[in-house]
């Protein structure tokens, strides 16, 4: 039997439409003891994302960015976030968006990227599935500052970290987003080994 045989949306309202959409859906849905129960479930519309992870197996490093995130700030965590280069699809194939969010963010010209895999983040309450990405890089791919579009609200400060820093950062507590944690544990895994 498919999910979709176990689903039936009864109403779905549209709470708010500002820059992405909140709805409210009511549906039923078959539990594994056959009987239906009738939910209601607040979804987040955002779109999907995409993340990316540059490394240099030679010097032993990994180009990560440290910005200003109102939500993690509104949950009483009061620092800068150090996270992956991240972007909305905003319509785009994944590969063509996180390159055009590798020169916005970091200043690399990605010669080749590499999907790994893929993720909802929030599966509970967002809709945003975020496709991961690695790519090599040497200075020479550097192209421009990075920093982000200011008319975005970005302001971004561009790192460049040993490998064993940035996983040391994961268990100090001065990495805490999980996309990152996710691409640096692969890396870690899969990379520099």
């Amino acid at each position: 039997m498919s999910i979709a045989d176990r689903v039936r949306v009864k109403d779905v309202q549209l709470l708010s439409k500002r820059r992405y959409e909140l709805k409210s859906a009511t549906f039923d849905y078959r539990r594994s003891n056959g009987e239906w129960q009738t939910q209601v479930r607040e979804v987040y519309d955002r779109g999907n994302g995409a993340v990316l992870l540059p490394y240099n197996l030679n010097i032993r490093t990994v180009v990560l960015v440290r910005q200003f995130r109102y939500p993690a700030f509104a949950n009483g965590y009061d620092d800068l976030l150090i996270e992956a280069a991240a972007g909305m699809l905003d319509d785009a194939a994944p590969e063509e968006r996180i390159r055009a969010e590798a020169e916005e963010e970091i200043g690399y010209r990605l010669a080749h990227v590499r999907k790994v895999f893929e993720a909802f983040m929030t599966p509970g309450a967002v809709t945003e599935k975020l496709h991961f990405f690695i790519a090599e890089y040497d200075a020479a791919m550097r192209v421009g500052d990075g920093g982000g579009l200011a008319d975005e609200g970005e302001d971004i400060e561009v790192l460049e970290l040993a490998i064993d820093d940035a996983l040391a950062m994961i268990s100090d507590g001065r990495i805490v987003d999980a996309k990152t944690i996710m691409l640096l544990q692969y890396a870690a895994l899969h990379l520099f080994r």
